[in-house]
């Protein structure tokens, strides 16, 4: 199979072959002509496996082969993503397609002056790529109209509840016209996403060409168990021991990421960070550096996730493992895309026992768990398994009471040192997820 037998037109066919794209993908393959037919369409594929091309090539022809004329302040295709981060790398594989299309895109997203974007949508854009706040912010501002609105595309929508996009989402339907075609397109589909889905498209065609919720098997994925405060710790000693090169790293906190990245500037490493707080100019040099090796180790909250794409990214490291157990695929990602191999380790520490219990349950696969000599963890971290269960270490038999000692008292009942606390049961964290029903609520009598 090829591009021209999906029905793609010539100009487009000519950007491919300048890009080096020969053969679609599997998500490539389905989504394509589905998307010229005019279907509605929600897709889940393992994230590196093409879905931008998998959307944005047929939107671009039916764009340039179809509707009117783009009027001022107006758009006819809207592309919403979660992050700064990935609304840029959208729009620039977007430019990349159109390269030969007389047909005008833009990128808007917060963090930066508001005044540029609202003046270079005066002129109209026929496809935008948008992240939910700015788009809001633009459109109250008459800046924006979606009168001639022809598609939406959902990117990373799960992301976009995570992030607490879900009132955003709401506004923006409401706004848009009740005619078009939308497509929905994710590496992961949890529920609240399938249940958005039967909200806002119509009738659609479902792919799934990997398993549902399975990390890509060209990551080699294990655990390094350790305690909490010796993290940093052992991250360094890792690094010195496999002479890392490049290598992406996802804390929790922004002050998680700040702390990592002044103790290894401290010590010598060219290392960078990125997170929410920083100005969005500072993140994406950050991450031009990181991408041509200027910088060694590149430390990011889940802002980065989903919108790093880097050619032959070798190693991902999860210095904290995510709240949301999805994300931990996201993060994989960044490594092992397009066919190649990659790695991916998690440092994990006693009270992440139950994040790391719902992403091996999340993924089907426990995680091969290796010890680092002199870095095993005082406070042990319990066994897991694919079937989301803690595995509790059987207690030792109770002692009997012997006069002048032999335990600790505590309360007047004796107990052995080696018993352990029971492990607290997984929780999944509760995402919102937007209600588009805007009549008049009944209050009760």
């Amino acid at each position: 199979m090829t591009f021209a037998t999906l029905g793609l037109i010539d100009p487009l066919l000519r950007s491919l072959e300048k890009l080096g794209y020969q053969t679609p993908t599997p998500v490539q393959a389905q989504a394509i002509p589905a998307v010229l037919a005019g279907r509605d369409l929600m897709a889940a594929a393992q994230t590196g496996t093409g879905k931008t091309a998998g959307f944005a090539l047929p939107l671009l022809q039916l764009l340039a082969m179809e509707g009117p004329k783009v009027a001022a302040n107006s758009v006819r295709a809207l592309i919403l993503v979660p992050t700064r981060e990935l609304a840029e790398q959208v729009h620039e594989a977007v430019r990349q397609y159109a390269e030969n299309l007389p047909l005008r895109t833009y990128a808007v997203y917060g963090g930066v002056s508001i005044n540029p974007q609202m003046m270079k949508l005066r002129g109209g854009v026929d496809l935008l790529v948008a992240t939910p706040g700015r788009l809001l912010d633009l459109f109250r501002q008459n800046a924006l109209k979606f009168n001639q609105l022809q598609t939406l595309v959902l990117d990373e929508a799960d992301r976009m509840l995570d992030l607490g996009f879900s009132e955003e989402l709401a506004n923006i339907y409401r706004a848009l016209p009740k005619k078009r075609q939308t497509l929905l397109f994710s590496a992961t589909f949890s529920d609240d996403i399938r249940l958005l889905a039967g909200q806002m498209l119509n009738d659609p065609l479902s792919i799934e060409v990997s398993p549902r919720n399975v990390a890509a098997n060209t990551v080699k994925q294990w655990i390094v168990t350790v305690d909490k405060k010796r993290k940093p710790e052992l991250f360094v000693h890792l690094m010195r021991k496999g002479k890392w090169k490049q290598v992406l790293v996802f804390a929790k906190t922004r002050n998680g990421v700040d702390a990592l990245v002044e103790k290894l500037q401290g010590l010598g490493v060219n290392a960078d960070g990125i997170h929410g707080d920083k100005p969005q100019a500072t993140r994406q040099r950050a991450l031009d550096r990181f991408k041509i090796g200027e910088v060694q180790i590149l430390v990011a909250t889940d802002v980065a996730a989903r919108g790093l794409d880097i050619e032959d990214l070798p190693l991902v490291v999860n210095f904290d493992l995510p709240i949301v157990a999805e994300d931990y695929i996201h993060r994989i990602g960044r490594t092992g895309r397009a066919g190649s191999t990659g790695e991916a380790i998690s440092l994990v520490c006693a009270d992440e026992v139950n994040l790391l219990s719902a992403i091996e349950m999340l993924t089907r696969q426990t995680l091969k768990r290796q010890n680092e000599p002199e870095f095993e963890p005082e406070h042990r971290v319990p066994e897991t398994d694919a079937s989301g269960q803690v595995i509790k270490k059987p207690k030792k038999p109770k002692k009997p009471k012997v006069s002048g000692g032999g335990g600790k008292r505590n309360l007047g009942k004796w107990v052995d040192s080696g018993d352990a606390a029971p492990a607290e049961p997984a929780v999944k964290p509760v995402r919102k997820v937007p209600v588009f029903n805007t009549g008049p609520r009944k209050r009760k009598p």
